[in-house]
């Protein structure tokens, strides 16, 4: 186990290696341990306030054992980007939580942690149901807090930044989005008006070949009606002069 100041000064000095019984742990390249621990030796004064007393009928020795065997195989680190918990006596179990999801942290002392200095330090994630991971029976664990807690802030800075440059990507997005919509609507509009204009256009030039067509008509029926006048002129001059022949012959039989 590496004393919580050795692990600190790991971080410092840019992350060494891990003793052994850290092999259970993997990093990132640009990951450091801050802090590991183990649950505080008090923590079996519990166990053997129980344990002891039945002792004589053996089941306090497996109280006993058991809180001891949880204890030696329990293990918490704290690196520069998530929290990690290692349990499990015939088996292993390690759980990883990214400072990025914790939304809120709390620790807690039962009576025994209060007079031994050791508590429960609970870690609770953004859309998580209730503690998504704890540190328990570490030893000080207001102190323990603090250091989870200056590293959200120290995460969420750059979080942050990178949230708020992802947002500002989005809302481009969305603004290309909505400008190619109205220039493709403009455009549909502009079709559109031209379609209606060209379909116009035939449809006048119908109208006025007929308009020309019914002129061309009345000067033909204009025409006629003169020619018809013309012929009925003629009609009655003719008839004139035969009156005036009948006439002079008339005249001149009567001589």
């Amino acid at each position: 186990m590496v004393p919580p100041s050795d692990a600190a000064g790991a971080a410092d000095s840019g992350g060494e290696s891990l003793p052994d019984e850290f092999d259970w742990l993997t990093l990132d390249p640009d990951e450091a341990v801050v802090w590991t621990g183990t649950p505080h030796p008090s923590s079996l004064v519990p166990a053997l306030v129980v344990g002891v007393p039945l002792s004589l009928i053996l089941v306090g020795l497996f109280v006993i054992a058991s809180a001891y065997l949880r204890r030696e195989n329990t293990e918490y680190v704290i690196t520069t980007d998530a929290l990690y918990k290692k349990r499990g006596v015939f088996s292993r179990d390690v759980k990883r939580v990214g400072f990025e999801k914790v939304q809120d942290t709390s620790y807690t002392q039962d009576f025994f942690g209060t007079q031994f200095g050791y508590g429960t330090v609970e870690i609770s994630t953004a859309g998580g149901s209730g503690v998504e991971l704890s540190f328990d029976n570490v030893a000080d664990p207001k102190a323990v807090q603090e250091r989870v807690n200056e590293r959200i802030r120290a995460t969420g800075g750059d979080a942050d930044r990178g949230g708020k440059a992802d947002v500002l990507d989005d809302i481009l997005g969305e603004l290309r989005a909505i400008r190619s919509a109205v220039e493709a609507r403009d455009s549909g509009e502009t079709d559109a008006g031209d379609g209606a204009g060209a379909a116009a256009e035939p449809t006048d030039a119908t109208t006025a070949d007929a308009a020309q067509t019914d002129a061309t008509t009345a000067d033909a029926a204009q025409t006629d009606a003169t020619t018809t006048d013309a012929a009925q002129t003629d009609a009655t001059t003719t008839d004139a002069a035969q009156t005036d022949a009948t006439t002079t012959d008339a005249t001149a039989d009567e001589e």
